[in-house]
């Protein structure tokens, strides 16, 4: 489970349950709420702010990026959408990131199909997300704290009929390799590019395993909000 950059854990998060499903909590770079990694696909863009096809500002930048995501779906044969809410989000006080829509985040059925974040650092725009396969509902609710079962029950059929995942509107479970591949096809087609593999050096990967280690594993950093 992913917890958003200034999320709090005390009073929001149970995390002898995020241990108990076999769970591990970190924090990303990102603001925004929780968000359970479980049966997804999980993708990030990195991409300079002075790229001549990124705008300047974050609301176009993130829909010239989510273009990708709606190519995927759409490779997959579903018809996704960005949402575009009419005024200001309602405030619902949720730690759940699917509770709500953003701007130009994808749709399918008018319910949330993909969340996603951005954050601008040092001239560079990450964008990263996650693309639910299926949703376990029972073990995401199981991992926020609710004053009691009743309100945590009412959270849950309130988010059943505002997100949705892939099994749900194929009306199958897909395959990861599909839609690694749909999604994949659907970024380079969607911002105009051919993607190539690259590996890390030994060299990166270890920098990697020591910048994991000695900061993004940490209590201090995961845990101190």
């Amino acid at each position: 489970m992913s917890l958003g950059y200034f999320q709090k854990v005390e009073g929001k998060i149970h995390t002898e349950n995020v241990k108990k499903y076999g769970f591990d909590l970190v924090r990303r770079l990102t603001g925004g709420r929780a968000v359970l990694h479980d049966d997804e696909l999980t993708y990030s863009i990195i991409v300079s702010e002075d790229h001549p096809s990124m705008p300047k500002t974050v609301t176009e930048a993130y829909k010239v990026i989510s273009q990708g995501l709606l190519e995927g779906y759409r490779l997959l044969g579903l018809e996704a959408e960005f949402s575009i809410p009419e005024g200001k989000l309602n405030q619902t006080g949720s730690a759940v990131c699917f509770d709500e829509p953003s701007w130009y985040e994808l749709v399918l059925n008018g319910k949330k199909a993909a969340g996603s974040a951005q954050t601008r650092q040092r001239g560079v725009i990450l964008q990263h997300g996650s693309v639910p396969i299926s949703m376990n509902f029972d073990e995401l609710f199981d991992m926020f704290v609710y004053p009691d079962e009743t309100k945590k029950e009412r959270a849950k059929q309130v988010l059943k009929r505002k997100a949705t995942s892939m099994e749900v509107e194929m009306g199958r479970k897909p395959a990861i390799r599909e839609v690694e591949k749909a999604f994949s096809h659907g970024f380079e087609k969607g911002l105009g590019v051919h993607f190539e593999p690259y590996m890390l050096t030994d060299e990166q990967e270890e920098e990697v395993q020591q910048l994991m280690k000695e900061q993004y594993e940490s209590d201090e950093w995961n845990y101190s909000r």
